[in-house]
């Protein structure tokens, strides 16, 4: 299933919906009401829905099965998937070799290779629709970089998760860009959350795609500035594979249905370019995973109140 949260016009409200295989969205709030359904989740959470389970699953394949044509996929807008997490967004730093080679001559001291990974996270206020405007305060930082990045959501519940047993608890995957401003992450000496948090800076979606329809071991991932292939990889790349990171990252910590936690980016950041780069306001930031879709975000200016100057 390709799972996604959408407005279907002006003044409505988030709901939930499904990508048929002609193109158009199945409104889940709106069939369940024309069939007199009454669902086992909130039309208008996509967390709501995961945490439901196999009953959830089975009453939208219900849906799905004699759904009526819903509107075009480019009629509505289209939030990010989980456009109001629960918690923060777990990430991972150092996850592909080439960026972590790429990176080592801006830290002061030699540094080993990870034995374990290195988890951060994105405040939830940061999470941004695949096609909306990211925020550009120069007053702020004028030094916001770029990161495509494979992201897993939780399905089920979980503490001390084996590693061998890891990928049952995968509901599907979308895709983020840890959208990064490098001189608050050097400011606040080496910990990231402030330089990965600003509002707007991760971009999620366009879609949610459950497990079972894709391998995410061989994933390729790219990120574009204004039509310019800036990164090009593959998850077949991560040094510390899904499983591993779940096992690590549940240790003594609940994972529970809706968590995102992102796998890291590749090498061909902006700021370990010669010279560096950075996005400014006008530039269109493409990010794409073969498999999962494309977004397409216009840095957009604004002023400290958050408003277009």
């Amino acid at each position: 299933m390709r799972l996604l949260t959408f407005i279907p016009g002006s003044g409505a409200k988030a709901r939930i919906g499904l990508l048929r295989p002609d193109g158009r969205v199945l409104d889940v709030a709106s069939e369940a009401e024309r069939r007199g359904v009454t669902l086992p989740f909130q039309v208008s959470d996509m967390v709501s829905f995961i945490a439901s389970g196999a009953q959830g699953l089975r009453a939208l394949q219900e849906l799905q099965a004699d759904g009526q044509s819903g509107p075009t996929l480019d009629s509505v807008r289209l939030l990010a998937p989980i456009h109001c997490p629960r918690k923060n967004i777990f990430c991972v730093g150092w996850n592909y070799l080439e960026h972590f080679a790429e990176g080592e001559k801006f830290r002061k001291a030699k540094q080993d290779l990870p034995e374990h990974p290195v988890f951060f996270s994105k405040a939830t206020n940061a999470v941004n629709g695949p096609f909306d405007p990211i925020p550009f305060d120069g007053a702020v930082s004028d030094k916001i970089d770029w990161e495509v990045e494979l992201a897993v959501v939780i399905g089920k519940k979980g503490k001390n998760i084996p590693e061998p047993s890891a990928m049952d608890h995968v509901f599907g995957y979308t895709v983020v860009n840890d959208v990064s401003a490098r001189d608050i992450q050097r400011a606040h000496g080496g910990q990231w959350l402030k330089g990965k948090s600003l509002d707007g800076a991760c971009p999620m979606g366009p879609f949610l795609v459950t497990a079972d329809e894709i391998d995410p071991g061989d994933l390729r991932v790219i990120t574009r500035v204004n039509g310019s292939v800036k990164q090009d990889s593959s998850t077949r790349h991560l040094y510390f594979k899904i499983p591993r990171l779940l096992a690590e990252l549940s240790r003594g910590l609940t994972l529970e249905p809706g968590d995102v936690l992102s796998t890291g980016t590749p090498s061909g950041v902006g700021f370990a370019r010669d010279p560096p780069e950075y996005l400014k306001p006008g530039d269109v930031l493409e990010t794409e995973i073969v498999g999962l879709g494309l977004m397409r975000n216009r840095v957009e200016a604004v002023n400290t109140s958050g408003s277009p100057p």
